[in-house]
């Protein structure tokens, strides 16, 4: 009855970075995500996260855990309190900080991620919608202020506003706070507007990795790997198809848009409207 799930990856992040680990259902992302803060262990080959060598049995578990933050895909798994504040802070507690540096680590955390300190620090935890659970669940982490922010499916389940508030959030985390992050998607535009570098997961190994450019240009692998496309990359193939002359790998709306533009206005174009 044993199943390998995981076989023969190889991945790097660099400090700072924002890499997506894209893939088919059941290719081994979420697998693969809980080894980078030791909810899972390697029993074969290492996983080394920032100086800490999982593969061997002394490894400081709790250290490990400050250092990366772990985003689960559903909140309501890591929502312990019923108040959102006492939630929040539940994990700056546990390292021992005192009051003032809890309060502080809470209403920055909160801040980052869109929600109003004095308004929202005492509501209750169960009557939040979706998006705010989600919001709440990433403040918690934030709290503990990691150098590593690891996020399973983290748009799953918002509507649109929601969604490009978080990926704003996630972005300026990376960007501005230099939060190194990796993250699971089967959301191509959202991999296209974070990632800095993909890794393709297939049957429980990496199978391609590169730049959303370098990925989202290769069709045939594209195919190959059953992985989907942004829409503007789907727009420029068709175009392509029809025999007009786009850059497939322009897959940024402005790039895109630049392309269709060409065509619209292209005298060659052959067609109109």
């Amino acid at each position: 009855m044993e199943h390998v799930a995981l076989k023969g990856v190889n991945m790097y992040a660099e400090a700072g970075e924002c890499i997506a680990i894209i893939g088919h259902t059941g290719s081994g992302k979420s697998t693969l995500i809980q080894h980078f803060n030791g909810l899972m262990r390697p029993e074969a080959g290492k996983v080394v996260i920032d100086g800490h060598d999982l593969s061997k049995r002394t490894v400081d578990l709790k250290k490990l855990r400050r250092t990366v933050g772990l985003v689960f895909q559903n909140p309501e798994d890591q929502i312990f309190e019923k108040i959102i504040g006492d939630d929040i802070a539940y994990g700056p507690f546990k390292l021992g900080l005192p009051l003032k540096e809890v309060r502080e680590r809470v209403k920055w955390a909160m801040g980052v991620v869109g929600l109003d300190f004095e308004e929202m620090k005492d509501r209750q935890t169960f009557a939040l919608s979706g998006g705010q659970k989600r919001k709440v669940a990433l403040a918690g982490i934030l709290a503990l202020k990691p150098k590593i922010l690891v996020l399973d499916e983290p748009t799953a389940g918002l509507d649109p506003r929601s969604r490009n508030e978080l990926l704003d959030k996630i972005k300026y985390l990376n960007k501005e706070e230099k939060l190194t992050v990796l993250f699971v998607s089967h959301n191509m535009e959202e991999v296209a507007f974070l990632a800095d570098r993909v890794y393709v997961m297939a049957n429980g190994t990496d199978v391609l990795n590169g730049t959303p450019k370098e990925i989202f240009s290769d069709k045939e692998k594209l195919e190959r790997f059953q992985i989907g496309t942004p829409e503007t990359v789907q727009v420029l193939y068709r175009l392509a198809g029809l025999g007009y002359k786009v850059n497939t790998s322009a897959f940024t709306i402005s790039e895109a848009s630049t392309e269709i533009m060409k065509v619209l206005t292209s005298a060659e174009g052959g067609h109109n409207g």
